[in-house]
């Protein structure tokens, strides 16, 4: 661990049962990392209530009192002209001031997008941050962008994607040469999309010639094929939102099936092992936590709805690449390209 003191600035007040999530989160987060300094943006007293009606133990912690909240309503032009004492405009600034921390949040994604991009700045050669994160493969994983910051991208936006995937996949797993992918409805070079065409071929004359495997159907995203998948900010939320469903249903189904009899039970005792690892690689709580790649700063968005336990993995995430120096390595790769 780094011998650096490391601040991860918290959106107390983002996503469904805040800030009791938030909070809850960060006391699951902070049993293993007690030396990292967390900073709390949001309602001081009703964090501070919170944290004492339900006896949570963090610490290291403070607490940055703002006196609004961005709303899920809110349409760009009041996030911009009206948010600027909110949570996440505070929590930003921060990290744009300060080296050595990274920003979380459960809040409203357009608002996390167009104020990280505000506050933080894009790196040289970037038109828009999108949001990446790793999803499960049988081989290991893969890295899929853009998951929601975008609804609509140019052909140029996805060929941005591919560089900084690609970028980004060259530190977290050096040994590994990527294969990239774009996700449309079939493989066939003339399937799909006009702006997923021109897509295509502008990577396909780049340098990233020979790592690029073309389109790639999505029953075909977890077998491991392709280690950087390509979308649009709408196509990639749907799918993994999908994802996070399917995998709910069947390991709630798993649970009824081994709850049916007694042979039923047994066999669960026989495959527990088995099964925790099988339900680790599918639980989307332990992926949840996705970087906004492409800014001049670490800024996390959590899912709205994650559970305490899903939020402590986003700050974990947000802790890693603080750690790791891994913004400030994808972007000198990424102009070294």
């Amino acid at each position: 661990m780094s011998t650096r003191q490391l601040t991860i600035a918290i959106d107390a007040m983002g996503g469904e049962n805040s800030p009791f999530k938030t909070l809850k989160g960060s006391e699951i987060f902070s049993t293993n990392h007690q030396n990292v300094k967390l900073l709390f943006f949001g309602n001081k007293e009703n964090i501070k209530a919170v944290i004492n009606a339900n006896k949570l133990k963090i610490s290291n912690y403070d607490i940055v009192d703002c006196a609004e909240n961005v709303l899920d309503e809110d349409k760009p032009n009041t996030i911009l002209r009206s948010r600027k004492e909110s949570s996440i405009y505070k929590g930003l600034a921060y990290v744009r001031d300060n080296a050595n921390s990274g920003f979380v949040s459960a809040g409203n994604t357009a608002a996390l997008m167009i104020l990280s991009r505000l506050l933080l700045g894009m790196i040289k050669g970037i038109d828009r941050p999108a949001i990446c994160s790793d999803i499960p493969n049988k081989k290991s994983f893969s890295l899929m962008l853009d998951l929601g910051a975008n609804v609509q991208v140019d052909p140029s936006n996805l060929f941005q994607f591919a560089l900084m995937g690609y970028s980004y996949f060259s530190i977290i797993d050096p040994k590994r040469v990527p294969k990239i992918g774009i996700i449309n409805i079939g493989t066939e070079n003339n399937k799909g999309l006009e702006f997923l065409q021109e897509a295509h071929d502008l990577i396909s004359n780049s340098f990233l010639k020979n790592n690029f495997v073309g389109f790639v159907e999505p029953n075909k995203i977890t077998s491991g094929e392709c280690d950087i998948l390509l979308s649009d900010g709408f196509t990639g939320n749907i799918i993994l939102k999908t994802a996070e469903g399917l995998s709910e249903f069947i390991t709630s189904n798993l649970k009824d099936i081994f709850k049916k009899s007694i042979k039923n039970n047994l066999a669960f005792k026989l495959l527990e092992n088995d099964l925790k690892i099988f339900k680790d690689q599918i639980n989307p709580e332990i992926y949840n936590g996705a970087t906004l790649i492409g800014l001049n700063g670490i800024s996390i968005k959590s899912h709205g709805s994650a559970s305490p336990f899903a939020f402590s993995c986003a700050i974990k995430k947000c802790f890693d690449f603080i750690d790791n120096d891994l913004n400030l390595k994808i972007i000198n790769n990424f102009r070294d390209l």
